[in-house]
């Protein structure tokens, strides 16, 4: 994993050795950085490259981009150099502390100490081993374990030799078991691991089942790591599921950021109010796990987070400009005068840039349905004004690195492409990839939190998958419902018969709890609905042993007038019954002792182990309303073990939220086109928006094996783009540019490729059968 990719002489030496190690350790079981985070109070440098293997333990390897005649002499660990950037070095000394500020993190774990074998070596990809022993260097008593320009052709075995370098730390042949534990610390475990305390309970009870789930490891993801961890030199789009952990990796990737570089200005965007304090904790959790307990978030330092208004208004400041507020707006609502503000403020002003980098959260909460700047996203553009370019050479390069879900927001519904965002001129930035691999966009379809049955339950209320009159918004495309983790049998044509299975079959709570996850009743009346809330909440906190803060949440339904009435209502009413509540103020979520009674805007972000969810009439009276219906979705998706929903009265939806729940597993229905609107999330559905709106720039696009039969892309500027085994079967690309492209293993059979470029293209077992190659300019 390349975490951050500098173009110099230093780093290319680096990358000579990360490419080699790439290669020899592929078919491994093992997990290698190119600069993983070490920070402590002595060095805030992190190994140049870090390996942990199964086999082998921890390798670090040291690289230095010298050449023989730039050693001048070598006494003990110093080496004194000539015509070099220093004057001297400790090169293994060096790579010896980063080993043992390492191995602090890992030996805080008991059941790991001891147990690492530990080794370090220096890389000097520029020296031949016959030039070091020509200068007698081999002959000394310091003679380090060394990597020479021979040890790093193609064919050397690489892990054979490190295995037999005498270790720093000897440990002990590591377990499957110690193994996961290792990689997890790596990933940052002991963050996300939760307190325990003592439950007084019966053994199968809610609270002693989250006692058990507390002690299970954390799983190890590499799409998540590599999101984490590395830091684009340019603009980055992260889509994920609910609970696939989007604000925990922008708060460890921004904690990282100030880590590496404390002198660049960073701002941790965020809407919702309620996550304030959340993404402080998280922030300052991941800085002090990444320095050894060094260094704390301190709201005076170079990184600030900062709620969207508060960064509106800062730069309202900068500017010299007064700033609004929602009552000097005309819709006064706090998103569309947000966008109103900013509008004004880039009418008024130019905005000079202050910030290196600025990392978005709930993307989807900051988008305007009604304001626009110049056929752009009010918002998005003032953001972008205020970064600086991460290169002078390329300045619409700017770190601006945004999170969201489409369905969790409650107000537009518009996917946030690029071009929608930035304008259609700057609709390429997140496509592609940066070199190191460091993706443009990533899209996570994996929910850590939320156990399946309820996420299907989510998308199924959400799409409308079983009304009888059909979705009301869905997607049309094997890729696009694969994107949310759910495989497709059956044609997407309107009128058959398909059936959806969730990918994702397994949850820790499946293997512990054997009753249902979710609970749904129907009530007469509101005071029969909020006895049976208030008789199941008192038997959670007294006989199953939950705390009523952070492990209960009641969130109510309904539009604002009517989930307001009610939200004071059952506040009432459960104060009557003796149950301590608390109704959330300011950034303030959850209060100790008492259960939090909220509306779905403030549950945005927050997640609890039971989710109560009162109200569903609310919903139900007006069941072809989106925005409604994805109050559902959004409060399902803040549990991360059980829900319980409720309503009065008898409506249509009751009938859908039952048939959902008869079988969670694999539900089948009437595919019909989405009546409202189509769902998008891949970069080919976004490729075929923007080609349909006139756009033609894709250059670099990463559509390796993406299936792309028959597309429409005539005149297509396509150069450098991955087409590697795309199935472009049919497709229309007269004209097109490919320049440079990869079509490795693309299937052009039957395709126009009419005076197109293909100059400098990759064909190596591409499929041209029956290619129109008219005009075709090649070589």
């Amino acid at each position: 994993m390349t975490t951050e990719v500098n173009q110099t002489e230093v780093n290319q030496a680096e990358y000579i050795v990360w490419r080699r190690v790439e290669t020899a350790w592929q078919n491994r079981n093992c997990l290698a950085y190119w600069r993983y985070p070490i920070f402590t109070a002595k060095s805030r440098r992190e190994p140049d490259i870090l390996i942990a293997d199964l086999s082998l333990g921890l390798v670090i390897i040291e690289v230095k981009s010298l050449k023989i005649e730039q050693i001048h002499s070598i006494n003990g660990h110093l080496w004194q150099y000539q015509d070099f950037y220093t004057d001297s070095g400790n090169p293994y000394q060096q790579a010896e502390n980063q080993l043992f500020a390492l191995l602090q993190y890992i030996n805080a774990e008991p059941s790991l100490t001891a147990k690492i074998t530990a080794r370090v070596i220096i890389a000097l990809p520029m020296v031949t081993q016959q030039s070091w022993i020509d200068k007698g260097f081999s002959q000394l008593p310091s003679n380090p374990p060394l990597l020479f320009r021979e040890h790093l052709q193609l064919g050397y075995n690489l892990p054979e030799y490190l295995d037999k370098i005498p270790p720093v730390v000897t440990g002990k042949q590591l377990n499957l078991s110690d193994w996961q534990l290792l990689i997890s610390i790596l990933a940052g475990k002991p963050v996300l691991t939760q307190p325990d305390y003592r439950i007084l309970s019966h053994p199968e009870s809610r609270g002693q089942i989250l006692a058990k789930l507390r002690k299970l490891f954390f799983t190890y993801d590499s799409q998540q790591e590599q999101i984490a961890k590395q830091i684009p030199p340019g603009p980055q789009r992260i889509r994920g599921v609910p609970g696939s952990g989007k604000t925990i990796l922008l708060t460890q990737k921004a904690a990282l950021m100030h880590l590496k570089h404390p002198q660049w200005a960073i701002a941790l965007v965020f809407f919702s109010r309620s996550l304030y304090s959340q993404i402080i904790d998280q922030v300052d959790q991941w800085l002090r796990y990444f320095s050894a307990n060094q260094q704390a978030y301190s709201p005076n330092s170079s990184l600030q987070i900062l709620h969207a208004w508060s960064l509106y208004k800062l730069l309202c400041q900068q500017a010299k400009v007064q700033p609004l507020r929602v009552s000097d707006t005309e819709n006064q609502s706090p998103q569309e005068s947000l966008a109103e503000a900013c509008v004004q403020l880039l009418q008024q002003s130019s905005i000079a840039p202050i910030f290196d980098a600025i990392l978005i959260d709930e993307a989807q909460d900051l988008i305007s349905q009604h304001w626009h700047y110049q056929q752009k996203q009010p918002f998005y553009w003032l953001v972008y004004q205020a970064l600086h370019p991460v290169n002078c050479l390329h300045p619409q390069q700017r770190r601006l690195i945004w999170a969201d879900d489409q369905l969790q927001s409650l107000g537009s519904f518009h996917s946030l492409s690029a071009g929608e965002l930035l304008g259609r001129e700057l609709a390429h930035l997140v496509t592609g990839s940066y070199p190191g691999g460091i993706n443009k966009t990533a899209i996570m379809s994996r929910s850590y939190r939320t156990p399946p049955p309820l996420t299907t339950l989510a998308y199924g209320l959400a799409m409308g998958w079983l009304r009888p009159q059909g979705m009301l918004t869905g997607m049309t495309t094997l890729a696009e419902w694969e994107a949310i983790g759910y495989r497709v049998e059956g044609d997407l044509i309107p009128n058959h018969q398909v059936t959806l299975t969730c990918e994702q079959t397994s949850h820790p709570l499946a293997q512990l709890w054997q009753q249902p996850l979710i609970e749904f009743a129907t009530y007469a009346n509101r005071q029969q609905e909020l006895t049976a809330l208030a008789a199941k909440i008192i038997h959670n906190l007294r006989q199953e042993g939950l705390r009523p803060s952070r492990q209960i949440l009641v969130i109510i339904l309904g539009d604002f007038f009517n989930a307001s009435s009610l939200e004071s209502y059952v506040a009432k009413f459960l104060t009557q019954q003796g149950i301590d509540i608390y109704l959330p103020d300011g950034n303030q979520f959850w209060c100790e002792g008492a259960v939090t009674i909220t509306r779905i805007h403030r549950a945005k972000g927050n997640e609890a182990d039971l989710i109560y969810l009162v109200g569903l009439d609310h919903i139900a009276q007006a069941e072809d309303n989106l925005s409604l219906r994805n109050q559902l979705f959004v409060a399902i998706t803040r549990s991360k073990a059980w829900l319980n929903l409720s309503g009065i009265g008898y409506y249509p939806l009751y009938q859908e939220v039952r048939a959902l729940l008869q079988s969670p597993d694999k539900i089948s229905f009437t595919f019909r086109l989405p009546q409202k609107q189509e769902l998008s999330l891949t970069t080919v559905a976004e490729l075929r928006r923007r080609y349909a709106l006139g756009d033609r720039h894709f250059p670099n696009i990463n559509l390796a094996g993406a299936n792309l039969q028959g597309i429409y892309l005539s005149n297509a500027n396509l150069i450098g783009a991955n087409l590697s085994y795309a199935n472009l079967r049919h497709g229309q690309l007269d004209n097109a540019n490919l320049i440079a492209a990869d079509l490795t293993g693309a299937d052009l059979t039957g395709a126009n490729l009419t005076k197109a470029k293909l100059i400098e293209a990759k064909l190596v077992d591409t499929i041209l059968t029956d290619t129109d190659l008219t005009n075709t300019e090649m070589g």
